[in-house]
C-alpha cells in the first residue's frame, strides 16, 4: 500500500464536512467514519474508478454510484482495498449515492470505512452529485467573502492602532484582538519589548522565542542559539518550481529563503518549517527548536511551528534592525496570515523609523522646524544642500497614506505630505524624478533650502500644467531667461506696481497666470484650475479689466507673464 499522501490545498478556504451535511435541501447523512468537526472539504470529485487514487489529489469528498462495485464484492477484499486506496489518496470523505445502481449503502463498505476512520455519506437518490459540488463551492464562497471582510476589517484596525500615540502597543493589542492570542514584538537581542494579549502557558513561550531566531537577521543577537543545538526542518522547493522534500537538517544549516508561512491544512502532525519564497502551502507541528542558516543562504522571512494545540508564527520586520514578531494562537483560520503579515509591516514601518539614523535625523529636523530654526539651518541634517519639490496627482482616485509613501518610495524620498488630492514629496536634486504610472507630476526646480517655499509653488503650477496638456510630468523651467538680465528687486518692484490692481484677489493671478501659461486655452485652464471654463473666461474678462488691458495684445501678454513670474 503506497503511503499516505498530503492534500494538494487549493487557494480557496476548505468547506467544514458538518456545514455540509447541514445543508438541509442535500439531506446527506453520515452513516460511518469519525465524526470530526475538523473535518473538511477541499473539493468535490465525482469517480466511477475502481481504484482511484491515480486521480485524487487529497482533500476530495469524492462521490461514487457505485457502478464499479462487482456482485461478489460484499463476500472479498473490494470495499477494504478500496477504501483503503482512497485515504491513501488523501481523500477527506466518501459519499455513496443510492440510485441509480444500489438501494443500499453496502454494509462491507460501512466496515470498511469505519475500520479506516474515513467519513461515509449517504446520498439520497433525490440529491445529484453535480448539486453536491454545487454546494461545496458556495460554501467555499461564502468562506472566502468572510475571510475577506475580516481581513479587510482587520487591515483598517490595524492602521488605526498605528497612528495611536503608542503605535506599537496599540498595534499588538489590535492584532492579539484580531487572532485571539498572543502576540510579542522582540528586540535585536531577542527579548520582548512589547506583549499583548493572554501568555502562553508551558513551553509555548519559549517555543515562540527560538523560533524567532531562525528568522533574525544574521549580525542580531542569538539568545535562542545559546541555548543549544537543534534541528529543524525547512520546505525547498524542486527544481521547476514544483514542491519539493523535506529536508532535516542540523543547527546552523536551514537551507533557502522565505517570504511567508501558510497555516496547516492538514490535522497530520509534521515538523517546524519555514518557507521559502518558491515553496507551495505546508503543514506544521511541534519541533524542538529553530536553526540558523548556513553561510551564503538568506533567512527565511517567516516561520511556522505547532507546540501542542498552540499555533506559532514569527515574521522578520522589514526595517533590518533585527526585529521580529511572534504570533502565538489556540487555532489558525483562514486570514491569520494576511492579517499578521499586514501587522508586521506597520511595525516595520514603526520600528525602521524610530531606530534608524535617517529617521532620527528627519525626526531632529521636524522639532527644529517647529521651534523656529530656518530651513537652511535643518537642512544639513537631511544630507543634502539641494533639492526639488513634487507634486503629484493620482490619475484614478485620492490619495491615501499607502499610495503616498509608495510613491515616495519610487522618487526615493521618505520626506512625503499627503494632502487631500495632492501629494507633495521632497527629493534630493540628485534624485531626478521619472513618471510615475498612474500618477500625474510636477517638479520645481532645483533649489537650497531657503527657497523650498519658491519651489513648492513652481511644482504647482508645474502639475496644474502637466494636468492641463495631459503630460504624465512637467518640469519647471531651469534654463536662464530675460527675467536673469533685470535685478531681482527692480523685477519684483515691477510685478507689484504692474500687478497692483489684482491685489487680494489671489484667484484672478492664479487663472491668468494659468491661462498665458497655457497660451488662452478655455478648457485647459479651467482643468489646471478644476473650474468651469466659464468661470475662466469670467475670471479673464475681470483681470482685462482691472488691469485695464488688452490681452490680446501679445506685447501686453509678456510684460504680464514677466509679472506674474516674480509676483
Amino acid at each position: 500500500m503506497p503511503e499516505t499522501i498530503t492534500p494538494a490545498v487549493p487557494p480557496t478556504p476548505p468547506v467544514p464536512l458538518s456545514a455540509l451535511l447541514a445543508r438541509e435541501d442535500l439531506a446527506l447523512r453520515q452513516i460511518a467514519g469519525p465524526s470530526d468537526p475538523s473535518t473538511v472539504i477541499h473539493w468535490a470529485h465525482t469517480s466511477e474508478m475502481a481504484d482511484p487514487y491515480p486521480y485524487l489529489l487529497g482533500g476530495e469528498l469524492l462521490l461514487t454510484a457505485g457502478v464499479h462495485v462487482p456482485e461478489a464484492a460484499g463476500s472479498g477484499t473490494y470495499f477494504e482495498d478500496y477504501v483503503s486506496r482512497i485515504v491513501a489518496a488523501g481523500g477527506a470523505a466518501l459519499g455513496f449515492g443510492l440510485a441509480p445502481v444500489h438501494d443500499t449503502v453496502p454494509r462491507a463498505l460501512v466496515a470498511a470505512c469505519e475500520h479506516h476512520g474515513l467519513p461515509l455519506l449517504e446520498v439520497p437518490p433525490q440529491t445529484t452529485f453535480s448539486g453536491v459540488a454545487r454546494a461545496v463551492w458556495q460554501l467555499m464562497a461564502q468562506a472566502r467573502l468572510a475571510e475577506l471582510r475580516r481581513v479587510t476589517e482587520a487591515q483598517q484596525n490595524l492602521a488605526a492602532a498605528a497612528s495611536r500615540p503608542d503605535p506599537v502597543p496599540s498595534v499588538l493589542r489590535r492584532l492579539a484582538r484580531h487572532l485571539s492570542g498572543h502576540a510579542v514584538l522582540y528586540g535585536p537581542d531577542g527579548t520582548p519589548v512589547a506583549t499583548a494579549g493572554r501568555e502562553p502557558a508551558g513551553e509555548t513561550g519559549a517555543a515562540l522565542t527560538r523560533l524567532a531566531a531562525v528568522v533574525r537577521p544574521t549580525g542580531a543577537p542569538d539568545r535562542a542559539a545559546e541555548e543549544g543545538p537543534a534541528r529543524t526542518t525547512a520546505r525547498q522547493p524542486a527544481p521547476g518550481g514544483t514542491p519539493g522534500g523535506r529536508t532535516t537538517v542540523p543547527t546552523g544549516q536551514v537551507p533557502g529563503g522565505g517570504s511567508h508561512a501558510t497555516p496547516a491544512r492538514s490535522p497530520a502532525a509534521r515538523p517546524a518549517t519555514a518557507t521559502p519564497t518558491s515553496a507551495p502551502a505546508a503543514s506544521f507541528a511541534a519541533a524542538p527548536a529553530p536553526a540558523a542558516p548556513s553561510p551564503g543562504r538568506p533567512r527565511p522571512t517567516s516561520a511556522t511551528d505547532t507546540v501542542g494545540a498552540q499555533h506559532l508564527a514569527v515574521y522578520a520586520l522589514g526595517s533590518g534592525e533585527g526585529f521580529v514578531l511572534g504570533v502565538a494562537t489556540a487555532r489558525r483560520e483562514a486570514g491569520d496570515n494576511t492579517i499578521a503579515s499586514v501587522a508586521a509591516v506597520l511595525l516595520s514601518l514603526l520600528t525602521g523609523e524610530h531606530h534608524s539614523g535617517a529617521g532620527a535625523a528627519r525626526s531632529s529636523a521636524l522639532v527644529r522646524l517647529l521651534l523656529g530654526a530656518p530651513p537652511e539651518t535643518v537642512a544639513p541634517l537631511l544630507g543634502e544642500d539641494h533639492w526639488v519639490v513634487v507634486h503629484a496627482r493620482p490619475e484614478a482616485q485620492l490619495p491615501d497614506a499607502v499610495t503616498a509613501s509608495a510613491l515616495g518610495a519610487a522618487l526615493g524620498s521618505p520626506l512625503v505630505d499627503l494632502g487631500r488630492d495632492v501629494v507633495r514629496v521632497l527629493v534630493p536634486a540628485g534624485r531626478a524624478p521619472e513618471p510615475q504610472t498612474g500618477w500625474t507630476l510636477g517638479v520645481s526646480a532645483a533649489v537650497a533650502p531657503r527657497e523650498w517655499p519658491a519651489a513648492d509653488a513652481q511644482a504647482a503650477r508645474a502639475l496644474a500644467r502637466a494636468r492641463a496638456t495631459r503630460t504624465p510630468l512637467v518640469r519647471h523651467g531651469a534654463r536662464p531667461g530675460l527675467e536673469d538680465l533685470v535685478p531681482r528687486a527692480d523685477a519684483e518692484a515691477h510685478a507689484r506696481a504692474l500687478l497692483a490692481p489684482l491685489a487680494g484677489r489671489p484667484e484672478l493671478a492664479e487663472t491668468l497666470r494659468n491661462w498665458l501659461g497655457l497660451h488662452g486655452s478655455w478648457d485647459r485652464t479651467a482643468v489646471a484650475l478644476d473650474v468651469h471654463r466659464n468661470t475662466v473666461r469670467q475670471r479673464i474678462a475681470r483681470c482685462a479689466a482691472l488691469l485695464d488691458a488688452d490681452l490680446d495684445d501679445p506685447d501686453v501678454r509678456m510684460e504680464l507673464w514677466f509679472a506674474l513670474r516674480h509676483g
